[in-house]
């Protein structure tokens, strides 16, 4: 009967441990940022989320494209690192609203919309803490 007992509060253990690992993932997977501010790229926000172990942003329905020359995105790690990724406009009017992150880029602690034509941040959105991504 003992062996029972301990088995059973072994399994209830793993079962609470499981849980939380659970939960953390699922709290560690999806982060929204704060507002975009600039003078140019100043509404919506940009949602990162991991989907088949591909880290994902996302801008927010409400964001509008500066109407710029060559507006892309940029990535801003905890360590001022500066990654210059794809263009946010693309062919036909289309623009790339989700792009998955290069495995190079470690952590996110902002992204900007940079015009490349000009070379100025068109306005950035800051999470409240960075994120890694590995």
């Amino acid at each position: 009967m003992r062996s029972l007992v301990i088995k059973l509060l072994s399994i209830a253990a793993s079962c609470v441990a499981a849980a939380a690992i659970s939960v953390g993932t699922s709290a560690q997977g999806s982060h929204t940022s704060k507002p975009f501010q600039g003078p140019k790229a100043n509404t919506g926000t940009v949602t990162h989320s991991v989907a088949n172990g591909k880290h994902l942003l996302t801008l927010s329905d409400d964001f509008k494209v500066p109407d710029t020359p060559d507006p892309h995105w940029q990535i801003v790690t905890s360590k001022g690192q500066v990654f210059l990724l794809q263009r946010v406009k693309i062919k036909d009017d289309k623009i790339n609203k989700t792009i998955a992150l290069p495995a190079y880029v470690t952590d996110v602690a902002k992204v900007q919309i940079y015009c490349a034509w000009a070379e100025v941040v068109l306005g950035e959105a800051a999470f409240d803490s960075a994120f890694t991504t590995n």
